[in-house]
């Protein structure tokens, strides 16, 4: 009786986000053991626990679970059947037995073939004209009976697109997405069942090359390293309502035609769109000879996500029609239309004006052009390409028939469509612009897989980016599922170089490599952040084979003593000091950057080996770690904190990755650290590696005043002069764009490239103070930073435990602090006052010590005796000796800056020593009017 009265009174938890594997925009999954997840809505209920989960299957089986799992939980029934349609629901209880409502029931169905089921073909055209010509491919069916359901199956060596009697059956573009095509294939799963009523229905494929036929390398030319031509296939199973089945597939039976209105296409290139055409000479298609079986897509596949109007209509200097939608954003364009037959419309895109003119030299070999030719005949004509996509802010607009109607032409965004999950904001204008181009960069980017870069004859998926960027990725996106399914295209092209990581993957350059440090510890370093930030533990198991045969390939690089000595290492790639042409030319050792990776992924393998039970391994790459750790400390770094290398990534990866633990050498050594940033006058003096971590090295020594000038610095380099300059995404280099507006020679010269905003994950870890400390977020660490020069932050993470939600402001009684814990975790407090406390889900608030404010400036004001240090630490005095120094002589100023040792303790003036007597007076002037604050 007291059971069913508990059962009775529900509680007002909710369960709620029920998925089976990783999509939430398909029913459709992977794995015929599809395991589940859900978060629990519990806000009136502070304190409220899951005690037990109770899941039902098609409103009868039902498993119950003791305790408080909830992500990626085991499914507890059968395997799936192949195009059985099935339902599921959850209820929670809390820890004393008071059960909640069902969830809202969660359709699930397998859309992976049996073993052995797949039979379609891959068919192309036959005759092909020349590479990577687009093709239409077609077939007319006859439906007889009723049909109680259809699944469709499709995967293409390219990208394709399939309709039923000339509608889409979905609105995936560029799909299946670029893969591994030697080794693996994806295909979709579509119920079709609502199209293919009683009578004949045509299925068309319209294919383009895309990603398989395009031309990959660097200098002139590329090279087809997959195939010549595009090639697709298909498979439509038909369950009629009588219970027989018909199976439908491509093979030599369907037509081919070359006729269709897409002419020519590339993913560089852009493409041909001819109105006028229309598919004729209809001709048997020729199968293809390919062995791979495709599998079932895991990830989100690339969809159309936003749309972008024009902002603005300019004309160049030469006379060109310029569009400026405002944004940098990767996609393409939707063009409405009307005028003769013939007339050509040249749509062109980049991301920068240079001299009010497409910036076009950015792109190297890729064309970047769309085509349009036009039916004619007085209605408007719609053009959308179908198989590129460009990354651009501007557009040209060449051979428009009469004025171009910039309400016409809108910018369609693609990427991956990965669920956002993360979103800041803080009282500085610039750090928000500065986040907000950091998500703009990473969904640009993450379109089929991680890219460098979205616009030149590049785009590849980097393994260094991918790396360094993953953490930041992992909080601004729900991006498990699609670097999962990258990891495993990173393990086959690792397989096929002998445990080597490649620096690309898919590896489409080809490059002879060795183990290069950052680049390569992509295969330890990815899927541990995914298993940390998602809880997704899988990750773990099915890349450990690739975790262990990189990290032996590092190992047997090193010496007896764990310090690398091998080559093929790229160092701090990007160092700002480093010449245009030279971007490898980095300040730190590259030797320090490639052990201090052995050390990382060793310590990472030997945790994955224990998460796994596999103890021997544990043991040995554990020992490896602490080897690595000494040589390091015996090689690198003095017993009085100073690194061989006194730079400042030398520092932050030693501090951040956990090589020094002796608190007095940390101490030490972030005192250096602070001396070396100091010394740069708080300019970003780190590459590509040491940029992520500089701001988690500075913090964890308790230099906030200079973790603060570092964030907040507007001179290049720094994270917000690109901001400053209008910037929409994040930028290859600090100066991409000098500051006359002109763009940097040097060939990587990219306008969006989300490397550099790997700082981001900072602002939630570190400035608004949440971290994950158990897989999945089931335990928070709340230490938000009180950061000189900021007056509140906040942001919300939705996580797979649920929302996550901080915050701080400062106020007049102190600084307000919240913190909202979802029901599946808990909360470890390091606030002020508030140490060690442990607290459960809910709302929590609380008033903290002042702490973080800018200091005051020195006794006695600013003027030309204060040290140059003292100056250094202040942005308003900075920024008066500087700006009144580029307003008086630019060159001068540039020379000032550089020369300067900003650690040194000796009078401003002594390092002005050739200033011009009046412009002294200005400086002065400038540091007078600051009073006594200025800090």
């Amino acid at each position: 009786m007291e059971r069913a009265r508990r059962e009775c009174a529900l509680v007002s938890a909710r369960v709620a986000a029920l998925r089976a594997e990783y999509r939430r925009d398909s029913p459709f999954v992977a794995v015929a053991e599809p395991r589940l997840s859900w978060i629990v809505d519990a806000a009136d209920q502070p304190g409220w626990e899951q005690g037990a989960a109770e899941i039902r299957l098609d409103g009868k089986a039902t498993a119950q679970l003791q305790g408080s799992d909830h992500a990626f939980v085991a499914w507890p029934f059968p395997p799936l059947m192949p195009r059985c349609v099935h339902r599921v629901e959850v209820r929670v209880s809390d820890t004393v037995g008071e059960w909640s409502d069902w969830s809202a029931p969660h359709e699930v169905r397998l859309g992976a073939l049996a073993p052995g089921e797949w039979r379609a073909q891959f068919i192309g055209l036959a005759a092909p004209e020349r590479p990577a010509q687009p093709a239409l491919l077609r077939r007319t069916i006859e439906v007889g009976a009723p049909v109680a359901h259809a699944t469709l199956y499709a995967t293409a060596l390219g990208a394709l697109s399939v309709s039923i009697d000339g509608r889409d059956i979905d609105d995936t573009v560029l799909s299946p997405g670029w893969t591994t095509y030697g080794e693996r294939i994806l295909h979709d799963a579509v119920d079709v069942t609502a199209l293919l009523t009683a009578g004949a229905h045509e299925i068309r494929i319209a294919l383009t090359g895309a990603w398989y036929t395009e031309e990959y390398g660097f200098g002139g030319e590329g090279t087809r390293i997959y195939g010549e031509q595009p090639a697709a296939a298909l498979q439509l199973h038909v369950h009629y309502a009588d219970g027989s089945e018909e199976i439908i597939v491509t093979d030599a039976g369907w037509e081919a035609s070359a006729g269709g209105e897409v002419t020519a296409s590339g993913i560089y290139a852009g493409e041909t769109i001819d109105h006028r055409r229309r598919p004729d000479a209809w001709a048997p298609a020729a199968v293809v000879a390919h062995d791979v079986v495709p599998e079932m897509r895991a990830a989100e596949p690339v969809r159309r996500v936003d749309e972008i109007a024009v902002q603005q209509v300019l004309r160049s200097p030469s006379g060109a029609v310029l569009l400026d939608f405002g944004q940098n954003l990767v996609g393409r364009l939707r063009v409405r239309v009307a005028g003769p037959e013939g007339t050509e419309v040249v749509l062109r895109h980049a991301e920068v004006l240079e001299d009010g003119e497409l910036g076009i030299r950015p792109l190297r070999r890729a064309a970047a052009t769309d085509r349009l030719i036009l039916a004619g005949g007085g209605a408007d004509e719609v053009f959308e390409p179908s198989g590129t996509f460009h990354g651009f802010r501007y557009a040209q607009v060449d051979g428009w028939p009469g004025e171009v109607d910039p309400a016409a032409i809108t910018a369609v965004v693609l990427r991956t469509d990965m669920v956002r999950t993360a979103w800041f904001d803080s009282s500085h204008a610039l750090l928000n612009r500065l986040h907000e181009n950091v998500v703009w960069s990473m969904s640009g980017n993450f379109l089929s897989i991680p890219t460098d870069c979205p616009q030149r004859d590049e785009r590849m998926g980097w393994t260094g980016d991918a790396q360094v960027f993953a953490p930041t990725a992992a909080t601004l996106f729900d991006c498990d599922a699609m670097l999962g399914s990258w990891l495993r295209d990173l393990e086959i092209a690792q397989n096929a170089l002998g445990g080597v990581v490649p620096f690309t993957v898919p590896d489409a350059l080809r490059f002879p490599v060795g183990p290069t440090a950052a680049w390569g510890d992509a295969a330890t370093i990815v899927p541990s952040v995914l298993a940390d930030r998602f809880g997704d533990r899988a990750v773990i198991a099915g890349q450990y084979d690739s975790m262990r045969a990189w990290t032996d390939r590092l190992i047997a690089a090193a010496g007896p003593e764990g310090v690398w000595q091998g080559d093929s290492q790229l160092g701090d790639w990007l160092d700002p000091s480093a010449p245009p042409d030279q971007p490898g030319a980095s300040k730190v050792d590259a030797a320090i950057v490639a052990t201090a990776y052995l050390f990382r992924s060793a310590q990472l393998t030997a945790r994955a080996a224990r998460e796994l039970g596999l103890i021997d391994d544990e043991t040995r790459y554990a020992a490896a770690a602490e080897r690595t750790r000494e040589g390091f400390l015996r090689t690198f770094v003095t017993a009085a904190g100073r690194m061989m290398s006194d730079a400042p990534t030398a520092y932050a990866l030693a501090l951040t990755f956990g090589i020094v633990d002796e608190p007095a050498l940390r101490t030490a050594l972030g005192d250096r650290l602070a001396e070396v940033t100091r010394r740069e006058a708080f300019h970003i003096a780190t590459g590509f590696v040491g940029t992520p971590l500089i701001l988690d090295a500075l913090t964890d020594a308790g230099h906030l005043d200079a973790a603060a000038r570092l964030l907040l610095q507007e001179e290049s380099p720094s994270w917000l002069h690109p901001v400053t300059m209008g910037a929409t995404t994040v930028w290859e280099r600090w100066d991409s764009m000098l500051e006359d507006g002109s763009i940097n020679p040097g060939e990587m010269t990219s306008f969006n490239h989300y490397a550099l905003g790997a700082v981001v994950d900072w602002f939630y870890r570190r400035l608004v103070g949440v971290a994950s400390t158990e897989p999945g977020y089931r335990r928070i660490r709340f230490a938000p930073v009180f950061l000189p020069g900021i007056d509140h932050a906040s942001a919300r993470i939705d996580t797979v435990a649920g929302t996550v939600a901080a915050g701080w402001r400062r106020t007049d009684a102190g600084i307000e602090v919240s913190l909202e814990v979802p029901a599946h975790s808990r909360a470890e407090l390091d606030v002020p006052g508030l140490q060690g406390e442990d607290i459960g889900s809910g709302q929590h608030t609380w008033v903290v010590a002042n702490a973080g404010a800018p200091a005051s400036g020195p006794e006695g004001g600013w003027n030309l005796g204060t040290p140059v240090r003292v100056v250094a630490d202040s942005a308003a005095a900075y920024r008066a000796v500087i700006d009144t120094l580029r307003d008086a002589d630019p060159e001068l100023a540039a020379r000032i800056r550089s020369r300067t040792d900003w650690t040194l303790r000796s009078p401003l003036a002594a390092v002005l020593f050739d200033v011009p007597g009046p412009v002294m007076g200005q400086i002065a002037g400038a540091l007078a009017r600051l009073g006594s604050g200025g800090r």
